[in-house]
């Protein structure tokens, strides 16, 4: 089956699987949303702690997809994960920190007796859902702006910025698309929570409400970085392949030449866009509890018109500033034919695992979190 395809048609095959787990990581950053509101909106303890038990349950799933999105980068186009996680080592440092406290944070959070106590543990976590996802969010923005690297004859790297990826930061595209990413964590996170709690208990009633509030309000807060994301792809200069030589040359409006070449991928991104807005006025207007997968769905389909607009159509998907022809495409940093092929048989057990992962998150949220699950569990010591 694969053995027929050509090198060229598996590179594309393997950017499309790559952004296909960084779609579903986007979805599943609902749970660092979440964390961000329980500073923000929970105010009582039974609302904390039907927030991060709610979370509780998920939130290895986000962190196992941020690092099968990395091991499958590092399978498929290994250059890319030797020039971007060996020189930007700074940023995604910063990113792995915050995901420590978040696995310390769970794990420590409902002992008692903890030394910093919860709300030092509550903190961490809207550290995570802030801060690394902003960063995250930075570091998907460099597949546009570019980076500061060179390869030599032997492809190794030389990073030439001595923040080492952290300058990332100081790239207005880069900022606005993490804080679109941020804002729309949050709204996935309040639709989340409405999902999957259980508001009857009088220490609850309130937290509805106010979730449902804040899922409309991050929406029009991620909107303006949204239209600026949108509106600097229609002018903002882009790296582009030439077919005939390979050589990396700049191209105005690439990235909307991108867009309008792939149609599919604007009917993705505005497709994308309505389920989410959908999704929101349903779970405001409405005591709908259902918003969080139209919402999610949708904000899968926008993830990936941006992942397929950064790589597809003769595109660098991460480009050196500092030497153009450095730049990283499909083609020139992606493995072997053969390594390609066999990983492309091992791909196809995935369904399973995403089936195994279906069942058993069905039979986790068979029945939402309850005060009462969460006094049995207080006095058993087994929550969140």
């Amino acid at each position: 089956m694969f053995t027929a395809l050509q090198l060229s048609q598996l590179q594309q095959l393997w950017w499309a699987i790559i952004s296909v787990v960084g779609a579903l990581f986007i979805f599943l950053t609902f749970v660092q949303g979440g964390q961000t509101l329980l500073v923000t909106e929970a105010q009582n303890n039974m609302e904390r702690r039907a927030i991060a038990n709610s979370l509780g349950r998920k939130w290895e799933l986000t962190f196992t997809t941020l690092v099968l999105f990395g091991g499958a980068l590092f399978a498929a186009f290994p250059l890319f994960y030797a020039t971007s996680f060996g020189g930007a080592y700074w940023l995604w440092i910063a990113i792995l920190f915050t995901f420590i406290l978040q696995a310390v944070s769970y794990e420590f959070r409902g002992k008692p007796g903890n030394l910093l106590g919860t709300r030092t543990y509550d903190r961490f976590l809207f550290i995570n859902g802030s801060v690394g996802l902003f960063l995250i969010g930075v570091a998907i923005g460099t597949f546009f702006t570019g980076a500061d690297f060179s390869l030599n004859e032997f492809n190794a790297v030389t990073w030439q910025h001595p923040l080492r990826g952290l300058e990332a930061i100081l790239d207005l595209f880069n900022v606005t698309l993490g804080l679109f990413l941020v804002f729309l964590a949050r709204m996935l996170g309040a639709m989340y929570l409405v999902n999957n709690i259980d508001f009857i208990h009088p220490d609850l009633l309130g937290l509805n409400d106010r979730l449902r509030r804040s899922a409309f309000k991050s929406l029009l807060l991620a909107l303006p970085f949204l239209l600026y994301v949108l509106a600097s792809w229609a002018v903002m200069t882009g790296y582009a392949v030439e077919q005939a030589h390979g050589r990396i040359v700049l191209e105005e409006g690439k990235y909307l030449h991108n867009l309008l070449a792939m149609p599919a991928n604007l009917v993705l991104l505005g497709f994308g866009f309505v389920l989410v807005l959908l999704a929101v006025i349903i779970t405001r207007r409405t005591q709908s509890s259902r918003g969080i997968w139209l919402g999610g769905f949708g904000s899968i389909l926008m993830a990936l018109a941006i992942f397929f607009t950064a790589g597809f159509n003769n595109t660098a998907f991460y480009p050196s500033r500092f030497d153009l022809q450095s730049s990283l495409t499909i083609a020139n940093a992606s493995s072997s034919r053969y390594t390609l092929t066999v990983m492309s048989y091992v791909a196809l057990a995935v369904p399973i695992v995403l089936a195994y992962i279906a069942y058993f998150w069905h039979r986790m949220d068979a029945k939402k979190i309850s005060a009462e699950e969460i006094i049995r569990g207080e006095s058993a010591r087994e929550m969140y």
